[in-house]
């Protein structure tokens, strides 16, 4: 066979091959791979196309340059054609991003899937962003899409066809792509799993850096961590399911009452704390305000939750104000102000308008976990109430739409839920075989090992107990319970 092939022979000859291939696939040959390396994409350079060392599979590594500054490092992982599932998967990333995990691109296109993901155009690493704008739209919204563009690009060229089914599953950073791809996108995935998500993002950030701020005034130990984290467990134990009781808190949302009494226990039982303890943590459990205005920026940390992970990720203060600039010198008046105007745009994804998502047949799980100190549970309820404000009801909203506060899941694992459910595949059996997921299952571990199975039920359901059966059962939960965060922190997108 001809190794060279035409620009205008590339149709004919994926079109010959797709045919064959339904009849009996088989492993990339060199014409497909030419084929690929070939492939026209605009703003994009192909840089490599490869079989990988398994034999399995085809990676093509690809820079997308959509504007001056902007330079977006993608990879999509492609199955041989026996082995596709037909689908195509978006992954997520986390954190400040900044490089590609190639081991969830192994694990996805091991089981079937045609894969790809982003650096979020943050490579070497965050200091990218410092005064650049374009790195701003490409963490916030813009890679995401264009890896999703380009990768269904890359699919079609090289399987002859179009996936049947697109899915986006991503966490904490990768659940904000995976909210402004339904928001910004709605065309783009059939199925979208957003677990614990970093949505609410310059708040957010607001709050590490208000958190910051108290700790290093007043530094927590990590025996003075526990022992708080320990007085909110018992506090709360009242509230309860039994096994839960004392372990972790399943629902902290609380008052200003509950606040007091958690800290008036844990001094009671740790006498290293003092005064000036006391009074950080009645501002770490408040969270951030305005200092002039005194507006709800963000909530406080949640009750049951680490102390000691709910500061750092600075980073985005330095694209806004750089380096020089100590995030101690920051004010929570005309700075914040600032950082909100320039960066809330481009990286929140809160707009609760997803009604054309909606209609196109997209389906949505969200996650968060109540012990999670990272990204707190607050933002996403609030998130969820405005789209059931918008939406009409919130049987509109579950029809296509399902949220699940996690009891006890920390950002990564414990001290309650260890295994969280798989979202992706309670995603693919709501969109194609329309089955609404409603119990979930967890596994919450004690000491390492499995303890008992949680069955976690959507917002704003929650777990209960029923004695006569030692089953879980669901109950009717409240709704809200949470301060909203003041809309001008909270800005229209841009682009």
């Amino acid at each position: 066979m001809n190794r060279k092939i035409t620009s205008l022979g590339l149709a004919a000859f994926l079109s010959c091959y797709s045919a064959f291939a339904e009849i009996k696939p088989a492993p990339a040959n060199e014409a497909q791979l030419a084929a690929l390396r070939a492939l026209k994409i605009d703003a994009a350079t192909i840089q490599t196309v490869e079989r990988d060392p398994s034999g399995t599979r085809t990676v093509v590594k690809l820079v997308l340059n959509p504007a001056k500054g902007s330079n977006i490092n993608v990879e999509v992982w492609l199955p041989d054609a026996d082995k596709w599932n037909a689908r195509f998967l978006g992954l997520g990333n986390g954190g400040a991003a900044g490089h590609i995990n190639p081991g969830g691109l192994a694990s996805a296109s091991g089981t079937g899937y045609a894969v790809a993901t982003t650096d979020m155009g943050t490579a070497p690493n965050a200091d990218s962003g410092i005064g650049n704008e374009e790195v701003w739209k490409d963490f916030g919204f813009r890679s995401t899409h264009l890896m999703t563009v380009v990768g269904k690009q890359i699919v079609r060229a090289y399987y002859g066809k179009a996936p049947e089914f697109s899915y986006f599953s991503g966490g904490s950073t990768g659940g904000q792509q995976a909210l402004q791809e339904a928001q910004r996108y709605p065309e783009d995935y059939d199925g979208i799993a957003a677990a614990v998500a970093a949505h609410c993002r310059t708040p957010l950030h607001a709050y590490f850096l208000w958190n910051d701020q108290i700790l290093k005034k007043c530094p927590f130990t990590k025996a003075q961590d526990a022992s708080v984290i320990a007085a909110a467990n018992e506090f709360m134990a009242s509230r309860e399911i039994p096994a839960a009781a004392g372990k972790f808190v399943s629902d902290p949302r609380c008052t200003a009452q509950d606040i007091e009494a958690v800290i008036t226990r844990v001094r009671q039982k740790d006498t290293t704390l003092t005064d000036e303890h006391a009074a950080a943590l009645r501002k770490l459990f408040d969270g951030p305000r305005h200092a002039v205005t005194g507006e709800r920026i963000f909530n406080g940390i949640p009750l049951g939750s680490s102390i000691e992970a709910s500061h750092g990720h600075l980073y985005l203060f330095n694209w806004v104000f750089g380096k020089d600039k100590k995030p101690e010198d920051i004010n929570f008046g005309a700075d914040i102000d600032t950082y909100t105007a320039k960066l809330a745009p481009y990286l929140n994804a809160e707009n609760p308008d997803l009604s054309a998502f909606e209609k196109r047949g997209g389906k949505l799980v969200m996650t968060l976990g109540t012990a999670d100190s990272v990204v707190p549970y607050h933002a996403s309820i609030d998130y969820y109430e405005h789209v059931i404000e918008r939406l009409g009801g919130l049987d509109k909203v579950l029809s296509f739409f399902r949220f699940y506060v996690v009891p006890g899941l920390a950002h990564g694992g414990g001290p309650g839920i260890n295994q969280a459910p798989n979202l992706l595949d309670a995603v693919r059996a709501w969109r194609e075989k329309g089955t609404a997921p409603f119990a979930l299952q967890g596994r919450h571990t004690e000491n390492g090992k499995p303890a008992w199975e949680m069955t976690i039920y959507p917002y704003p359901t929650q777990i209960g107990w029923d004695a006569a059966t030692q089953t879980f059962k669901p109950v009717e939960g409240k709704r809200s319970g949470v301060d909203r965060i003041a809309e001008r922190f909270l800005p229209a997108a841009k682009e």
